[in-house]
């Protein structure tokens, strides 16, 4: 049973630390929020998008204070994410996100998660999203996971059941045989797994990674992108939906993350898949047109123990086409129940 939280938290000592390192006046302005009731750190094109959850969700994005290397020495990052507005008998979930993305894809979800009683974060995985990223922190997936596991340690402290579609269950792969302890569950949602990394981009000179980035962000591409990702959304809703998914690429040092990613190598999880120890729920969209069934059985043939779902007439992002869909599995797995 889900008890609601009746006071705020007092600021841990990580919090103190950094807002004596950031100043009072940085600190307080990462927190402030713009008069039309979106935070003041979101690039100002979020209010020209038209979908209400998304605006809704975009209005509970924070930043919190998390530990990170920044050139060899300590350093804290104001993190961005969605923090949970309950308390659960039951481990908290957190969800990642695709690559290149934000929380922001948990927007039709996220609140159907709540709904049902669960203890729901919502974290940009760093590099991605909208922390405050002025310091330019390195970004590949050793800085990633080092991240995630900062935050976990500073904010979360308890183990979590760790939710990843596309790339990000790459990524909740990674982190959970990595850091085992924090890590309850996993929820694997058309899990990109089999790519081996970034291939050669990681070879390519910095001016070429930069104007590859670039095109990253472009609307042709993304629009593209979209109409592959969905399956029969109208015309006036992909671009909604476009502009959404590419808000976080409006921040002025996304370029310098994204390119530092690219040129890390990228993930590869592939030998690291028969290392997982979790009980595991793969989930995957009936059609589909980015990554095949045929991965997800191999998935599940990798991880013999665990539970695999199909969600009918649907594309790869279920959790924003089908997402009363996905909230009933994550909770039914939340809760212990065989979905």
């Amino acid at each position: 049973m889900a008890l609601a939280w009746g006071r705020p938290r007092a600021a841990g000592p990580g919090e103190a630390a950094a807002r004596r390192a950031a100043g009072p006046g940085r600190f307080a302005a990462s927190l402030a929020q713009a008069g039309d009731g979106f935070p003041s750190f979101l690039p100002k094109e979020v209010e020209k998008i038209k979908d209400p959850f998304a605006r809704r969700l975009a209005q509970k994005i924070e930043r919190v204070p998390v530990p990170v290397q920044i050139e060899s020495s300590d350093g804290w990052v104001m993190s961005s994410c969605v923090k949970p507005s309950i308390r659960s008998n039951n481990n908290p979930v957190v969800l990642l996100h695709c690559f290149d993305s934000s929380c922001l894809e948990w927007r039709h979800a996220y609140p159907l998660l709540e709904e049902a009683g669960l203890e729901v974060w919502a974290v940009d995985v760093l590099g991605w999203g909208f922390s405050d990223l002025e310091k330019r922190p390195p970004c590949g997936v050793s800085s990633k996971r080092h991240h995630l596991y900062q935050l976990w340690k500073t904010h979360i402290r308890r183990p979590m059941v760790l939710v990843g579609p596309s790339l990000g269950a790459a990524a909740a792969i990674d982190f959970a045989v990595n850091h085992s302890e924090a890590v309850e569950k996993l929820v694997l949602i058309n899990g990109c797994v089999y790519e081996e990394g970034t291939g050669q981009l990681a070879k390519v000179p910095k001016l070429m990674a930069y104007a590859g980035v670039s095109l990253l962000k472009s609307i042709p591409l993304r629009l593209y992108a979209n109409m592959l990702a969905f399956k029969g959304i109208s015309l006036a809703t992909c671009f909604d939906w476009t502009n959404v998914g590419r808000l976080h690429c409006l921040l002025p040092w996304w370029k310098d993350a994204s390119v530092s990613f690219m040129r890390s190598g990228g993930y590869n999880v592939v030998d690291q898949i028969k290392e997982v120890k979790q009980k595991v729920l793969i989930v995957y969209g009936e059609h589909d047109r980015i990554i095949t069934k045929k991965l997800q059985v191999r998935l599940h043939c990798e991880l013999p123990s665990a539970i695999i779902r199909q969600v009918p007439d649907c594309g790869h992002l279920l959790h924003v086409e089908k997402p009363n869909a996905i909230a009933n599995l994550i909770a039914d797995f939340v809760q212990g129940s065989n979905c």
